[in-house]
């Protein structure tokens, strides 16, 4: 197996279009790492730059211990798949895993031999004669797994593969894809504009915008202490609450609130306090260090709610504060909350930047 090195990486499209912008990322051999971002962020056109599908226009990419900068996709040593899983639609189930073999010239017993391996592997033994047209939308995407794993590659690139499915589906596919990679080892790099899969199946992830990788860490790192304002706002299926704020010498007022100081060194320049809805703490009595409104809108998430509560008055324009509270504790609309952020966990941000906070475990 293999780790990928990308150092200086940039590619141009004609128009003055730049997709991938000098980027340098390290990625350990045996990784399941992601790719998150927006759409035009330039994950999609970085994944297909280390396949070979697009060609470097500056800097270079190294998988193991070969620069393949210059290398030809077919003897790069990767295994593709795409977001709309690219099978061909006249071939059978073991003709389509088995053609990367075929395009290796191994010979036609060998490779079927190959596919009905990799397929049984994958639940698929029951299907090799079939055609895509005949299959579920879950077993065309591990067909177009088990095309990628038949050549045994160095590294796996996903793009996107489980787009293409439904909520129940996808929820299946991830912890199946989590599980492969586990029992493979190799290294594989997921493209994704879902935050909640790259949270849910990476070891580590790098958020992109604009060609350039934003932060890098474990999914728990990215989450808890995000680098900057655009990582803080991107991550989270409920957003982190960002408010402007000043310091004080009692603390910080954000929201009309005196909250506890979370980076005492931090005394200057505009601010922004950020906090996020899974770490206030929801109360219908008064209590001290905490933002107060009146509730306005109850989302019910399932087995816990998002409350958004206004922290204006009648003297003065206020923001709005998003909590999460759990099942049964949701409060009326129109009644006061208290939401106290917990220790350790608000963070402050100068000029987009993190500037303060501290993480503490769980």
């Amino acid at each position: 197996m293999a780790g990928i090195a990308l150092r200086g990486l940039t590619k141009d499209y004609p128009g003055g279009v730049r997709a991938v912008d000098g980027l340098d990322l390290d990625i350990a051999d045996g990784a399941f790492f992601a790719l998150l971002g927006p759409s035009g962020c330039g994950k999609t056109t970085l994944l297909r730059t280390v396949a070979g599908l697009e060609t470097a226009s500056a800097g270079t990419v190294r998988i193991g211990d070969a620069d393949v900068t210059r290398v030809p996709p077919g003897r790069r040593d990767v295994g593709m798949v795409f977001q709309d899983y690219a099978l061909f639609p006249h071939m059978t189930v073991a003709d389509n895993i088995a053609y990367p073999l075929r395009i290796k010239k191994v010979g036609r017993d060998e490779r079927h031999a190959a596919a009905g391996e990799v397929a049984a592997e994958l639940g698929l033994g029951t299907l090799l004669a079939r055609r895509p047209g005949e299959l579920s939308g879950g077993q065309q995407q591990r067909v177009a797994l088990a095309r990628a794993m038949a050549a045994r590659p160095k590294v796996f690139l996903l793009d996107e593969p489980l787009s293409n499915l439904d909520a129940r589906l996808r929820l299946e596919a991830r912890t199946f894809l989590k599980r492969l990679q586990r029992e493979l080892g190799v290294t594989t790099v997921f493209v994704t504009h879902d935050q909640a899969e790259a949270l849910a199946m990476a070891d580590r992830m790098a958020v992109m915008r604009d060609g350039r990788v934003e932060q890098v860490g474990t999914p728990a790192e990215v989450f808890r202490r995000p680098a900057n304002l655009f990582v803080a706002s991107f991550i989270g299926s409920t957003p982190m609450n960002l408010l402007p704020a000043r310091a004080t010498a009692e603390g910080i007022e954000a929201g009309g609130a005196v909250l506890p100081h979370p980076a005492p060194g931090v005394t200057d320049g505009e601010l922004v306090y950020g906090v996020r809805p899974e770490y206030l703490d929801g109360s219908t009595e008064p209590v001290e260090g905490a933002f107060e409104g009146r509730v306005a809108v109850v989302e019910n998430l399932g087995s816990t709610s998002l409350v958004t509560i206004d922290t204006g008055r009648s003297d003065r324009a206020g923001e709005l504060v998003h909590v999460v509270v759990g099942e049964g504790e949701e409060p009326e609309p129109g009644t006061s909350l208290w939401a106290r952020p917990r220790p350790g966990r608000a963070l402050l941000f100068r000029d987009g930047e993190l500037v303060g906070g501290r993480l503490e475990k769980t």
